[in-house]
């Protein structure tokens, strides 16, 4: 048995500290609890600027003390009030400068929303690992659509919002809408059916769906499988347009393209006409000064074409030859004139020359041939034989040389050649012995 002393030093041996104590108090209340959900209503709000939330979460018995942090306030859907019910998860812990008991919430929903949120989570990651969120499943928007689907409530802000963009932005769409409840039991089949219809009817180039904001229970029509499902089997893109820039739906993350508003839906499917008026009167001030510079270079062209057409033309071409054959008339009579005196000098000298070369050449052979020719004509002519005493007789008419006295007539003219003269007579008469004339 220890003795009471005993006892009194055991127990001082584990004194602590103020410190020490909440410290050993936090670790193990975060160890032991871990992350928990605590739903109670909302009282003693407080918003510092650093952008954290304190508040207090209760119930009929108890109460007790919450901070929820700037990173993870940031997003919420709903702004917290005091006496709303919500559910808070987060890990218990404690403030140890003050031995303070609290959660620490990372989270923070309206009450009811909880599950929704679990339901929401469990069917993003199950979309997700079947490949329905995959980028290679995205369908590309048309740059200028002209007819564009809308699959909301006909009554509804979003409606407005999308046709106010539309006719500010690009009033060449025509818009059908597809009126369907967003919100309650019966929009998420409606949506669906919106959905198939839009593709059966094969009008649209793109399809609109959504609605505006509100709580994560009336946003849930667009986290429905089915809805998810419909919008990725449509063969038309489809733009997801579901709250406010905060809110997130299982339709945005399937959806071809996510829209943080309708309004800015109908801003990303259209182009602003504007900006297009822009653009083409630029592209217009452009191709004008292109078409001038083109047509002052094609103008050049065709002047240069022109020039060298008419130095190519037959008659300018044979007015140049003509110049050309003057010039070369002239310069040649120029030369000539030059030229032919001392060519002709020249000339007449060398023709003298040749002459004189040729005559004493020439002269012995032609003074020789001249005898030899002088000698073969004396041979054969009959003058050598008239002169021993012989004649020729020849008829008067015609000059033929007479041979015979048969030939002769009476009354026949005669010339008789001597080798001194000649001598005319005429026939009387004929015989073979004798012929008289006188």
């Amino acid at each position: 048995m220890q003795s009471d002393e005993q006892k009194l030093n055991s127990e001082m041996g584990n004194i602590y500290t103020p410190s020490e104590l909440n410290h050993e108090a936090r670790l193990h209340l975060e160890a032991g609890f871990g992350r928990v959900w605590v739903e109670g209503e909302i009282s003693n709000l407080s918003r510092p600027a650093s952008g954290h939330l304190y508040f207090s979460l209760k119930d009929e018995k108890a109460q007790i003390s919450c901070a929820l942090f700037r990173s993870n306030a940031y997003g919420m859907s709903f702004k917290p009030e005091n006496g709303m019910l919500v559910q808070a998860r987060g890990r218990v812990s404690l403030f140890e400068a003050r031995g303070n008991y609290q959660l620490i919430a990372d989270s923070l929903v309206r009450s009811g929303e909880g599950l929704l949120r679990a339901k929401f989570e469990l069917l993003k990651n199950n979309l997700a690992s079947e490949g329905l969120f995959a980028e290679s499943c995205k369908k590309p928007l048309p740059a200028f659509p002209l007819r564009i689907a809308v699959v909301t409530s006909p009554s509804g802000a979003a409606l407005r919002d999308i046709l106010n963009v539309l006719q500010r932005r690009w009033p060449l769409a025509t818009v059908r809408v597809y009126g369907v409840p967003v919100q309650g039991v019966e929009a998420a089949p409606a949506i669906v059916d919106a959905l198939i219809a839009a593709n059966r009817h094969n009008w649209a180039q793109v399809i609109i769906t959504g609605r505006g904001g509100g709580s994560l229970e009336d946003l849930w029509p667009f986290n429905e499988e089915t809805v998810a499902r419909a919008i990725y089997a449509s063969e038309i893109p489809v733009v997801s347009a579901v709250g406010h820039e905060i809110d997130f739906s299982i339709s945005d993350f399937v959806a071809d393209l996510r829209a943080p508003t309708p309004s800015a839906a109908a801003e990303l499917i259209s182009p602003d006409q504007r900006a297009l008026q822009q653009n083409l009167s630029v592209l217009r001030n452009r191709l004008q000064q292109r078409c001038e510079s083109m047509l002052q270079q094609m103008s050049q062209k065709l002047d240069h074409l022109a020039h060298r057409l008419r130095q190519q033309h037959p008659g300018q071409r044979l007015a140049q030859h003509r110049k050309m054959l003057q010039q070369a008339r002239h310069r040649l009579l120029l030369a000539g004139a030059r030229i032919v005196p001392q060519r002709q000098q020249y000339l007449h000298e060398l023709g003298s020359r040749r002459l004189l070369q040729a005559g004493k050449r020439i002269v012995p052979e032609r003074r020789l041939k001249l005898q030899n020719l002088i000698r073969t004509l004396n041979a054969v002519s009959p003058l050598p034989t008239l002169a021993r005493g012989y004649a020729i007789v020849t008829d008067a008419e015609s000059g033929t040389a007479v041979s015979s006295v048969e030939g002769i007539k009476a009354k026949q003219a005669l010339v008789t050649q001597l080798h001194d003269g000649q001598v005319h007579s005429t026939v009387e008469s004929t015989n073979k012995k004798t012929l008289t004339t006188e």
